[in-house]
């Protein structure tokens, strides 16, 4: 059996963390972790929760912020589609 990482991974992509906490919710569901091995494991997938929802948090963010000001720009300098010019 192999130790956990003892290192959080920030470094890494939405996808590796997902597959982190797949891979971690595996083997605890399958009751095969060895109980010295539950709280490392459960360290690790809160670090990498911890990713995951800091990388859709951004993804909201510019999603309601920059998006809206960039539309709102449009309607005030007159390049609207409908403002009849």
């Amino acid at each position: 059996m192999t130790e956990p990482q003892a290192t959080p991974q920030s470094t890494g992509t939405y996808r590796e963390a997902y597959a982190r906490l797949s891979r971690i919710a595996a083997e605890l569901e399958s009751g095969e972790a060895d109980l010295d091995r539950v709280l490392p494991l459960l360290e690790e997938a809160r670090e990498a929760y911890a990713q995951c929802r800091a990388r859709i948090e951004a993804v909201r963010a510019v999603l309601a912020g920059d998006w809206a000001d960039e539309d709102a720009g449009n309607d005030a300098d007159g390049t609207d589609a409908d403002d009849g010019a």
